[in-house]
């Protein structure tokens, strides 16, 4: 009884335990094991991958464009997406290390969400480089200069970190007394706020609010765009010239796709949780954040001729 008071006691002070824990994948526990193979082998190529792709646009001066320095931006996004989340969890599934600080819950939580919304604005940037280098190609290089990009990538940052910062204060002032155990393999928002005892209205209204009208917002952008682009491009004489034009976007498109997909299926699983098994929506939430981080230096790479030969000669030993 004397127990139950105290506890009763720090509820209402907003009690926050020291620490969680991480289940992992919910129901596959036995298989953590063979389920770390694939999930490592993702992890290796996406660092390879992003890292060598860093190091070519860095190298090659035919690559210093608006294009390629947003291309450099997604792939500092990916690396930290992909490293924010796989440590922890190559951890819970060789170790069974499922313990993690509640300050570290809202560290990882703060990267992962804050990251996700500057790759969101950066997908932005790079339908408006396709938009400007079609429709108005003669004052690409005037409107598009190192100072524009420059701004850009930092208001990128700043709109992603003024979206998420009221995340953990919101967390903060949470009691929990439920369950300290998250039934996920990372830090996820709502899986956290699911262990209060306290009223979640706010926490569950701004949720879903960052993530429809943020998101639908940069997705209506880029439709825009991509309206334009397509008027544009049909005006074009010949059919040649329609598919270089169309070419220049097929890898944008791509990375489009691989980014919003995931996120769209995790809002219907999220919609009907009751119709599907927990660890299909656990396997689904953390693929997104290592497969478009493994997938976007592939795509670009083979999409674009100058990173794919600078890559080979690289890895043949070669200087260009």
């Amino acid at each position: 009884m004397p127990q139950q008071d105290n506890l009763s006691d720090s509820n209402s002070t907003g009690y926050a335990p020291s620490v969680f824990f991480l289940i992992g994948i919910p129901g596959l526990e036995a298989m953590h094991l063979w389920i770390s193979i694939p999930f490592c082998s993702m992890f290796f190529v996406a660092l390879l991958g992003n890292c060598t792709l860093l190091y070519v646009i860095k190298t090659e001066h035919t690559l210093q464009k608006p294009m390629y320095y947003f291309l450099a931006m997604l792939a500092v996004i990916n690396l930290v997406l992909s490293t924010t989340i796989m440590p922890k969890l190559l951890s819970i599934f060789w170790f069974n290390s499922r313990e993690i600080s509640f300050n570290a819950c809202l560290v990882q939580m703060f990267f992962l969400h804050s990251f996700f919304f500057m790759e969101s604005a950066v997908l932005v940037a790079m339908a408006f480089d396709r938009y400007v280098a079609i429709c108005n190609p003669l004052r690409y290089a005037t409107i598009l200069i190192n100072s524009v990009i420059g701004k850009i990538g930092l208001a990128a940052l700043a709109w992603a970190v003024l979206i998420v910062v009221p995340l953990p204060f919101l967390l903060r002032r949470l009691s929990f007394c439920r369950s300290y155990v998250i039934a996920h393999c990372y830090c996820e928002h709502m899986a956290v706020v699911k262990l209060a005892c306290a009223n979640t209205r706010i926490n569950n209204i701004y949720g879903i609010f960052t993530t429809l009208f943020f998101v639908g917002l940069d997705l209506t952008f880029i439709a825009l765009s991509y309206v334009k682009i397509l008027r544009t491009v049909l005006s074009l004489a010949s059919k040649e010239e329609q598919l270089k034009a169309f070419s220049t976007c097929v890898s944008h498109l791509c990375a489009i796709l691989m980014v919003y997909t995931p996120v769209a299926l995790t809002s219907i699983i999220h919609r009907f949780g009751d119709l599907v098994a927990p660890h299909i929506h656990i396997l689904m939430a953390t693929f997104y954040f290592i497969f478009p981080p493994m997938m976007n230096p592939i795509v670009y790479g083979v999409k674009t001729k100058q990173i794919r030969v600078r890559v080979r000669l690289l890895f043949r030993g070669k200087n260009v």
